[in-house]
């Protein structure tokens, strides 16, 4: 695995890999603003809704100032966070978009004696960059709430976070870079008779994500690392 990991990183110095990479942070930062704003205009009205309900209560002053000034911290805060757990969701979703690019690639450099991949139909490729979507995002944000609950569990939530978004790259990587070779049904068998390893594998790819300037990369390393993973495996059988 070790060995896998460093051929990825090595895929940095090849120049269409770095094209690709540029596009996914581009759309990826196109998604974050439009979350942002979304989000500061759902938290100011909620804001104006809590100052209107202290005024209600007779609150003035330096103590009105306190609440507008705590309330203003709190959705920052909270901003920030939810921006921290969910830019790995973000950023592999838009890269699932454009993974065959870095698989050709990938396969150029190493797997030179390949015949050509399985060319997906667009609807197909539209509907798993969708799924991908659908289920990293959803359910980070489904478990958002136990992540707060956490946050004073270090231990804990980290487990919880590492866990659930290994499984959940360790299975959609694969399968995504699986499906240009494979059937749908072969890739799924492959990656269930694999599983323990696939799950290392995503751990690994979440872990790099939460890592500053080292997550910029990783959607490329990412990508590169499951392939020679799917690679190896699917030699063994």
């Amino acid at each position: 695995m070790l060995s896998d990991l460093a051929r990825a990183f090595g895929q940095l110095s090849d120049p269409a890999a770095r094209g690709v990479l540029w596009r996914a942070l581009f759309f990826s930062l196109l998604t974050f603003v439009a979350l942002w704003v979304l989000a500061g205009l759902g938290l100011s009205w909620a804001g104006d809704s809590v100052v209107a309900w202290v005024k209600g209560l007779g609150v003035e002053g330096l103590l009105l100032w306190v609440v507008e000034l705590l309330f203003g911290l709190a959705w920052i805060s909270a901003l920030i966070l939810v921006s921290f757990f969910l830019f790995p969701a973000i950023v592999a979703t838009t890269l699932s978009f454009l993974l065959d690019d870095v698989c050709r690639a990938v396969e150029a450099r190493h797997y030179p004696g390949l015949p050509p991949a399985r060319e997906p139909p667009l609807l197909e490729q539209i509907g798993d960059g969708l799924r991908f979507a659908a289920v990293t995002v959803g359910l980070n944000l489904l478990i958002l709430p136990l992540y707060l609950l956490l946050i004073f569990l270090a231990p804990a939530n980290l487990l919880l976070y590492y866990g659930l978004n290994g499984y959940l790259f360790g299975r959609e990587y694969f399968e995504l870079v699986a499906a240009r070779r494979l059937l749908p049904e072969e890739s799924r068998t492959l990656r269930k008779r694999h599983g323990g390893s696939t799950f290392a594998s995503g751990v690994v790819v979440a872990l790099l994500l939460t890592l500053p300037l080292v997550n910029i990369v990783t959607p490329i390393v990412a990508t590169a690392f499951m392939l020679h993973r799917f690679e190896k495996l699917r030699r063994r059988g």
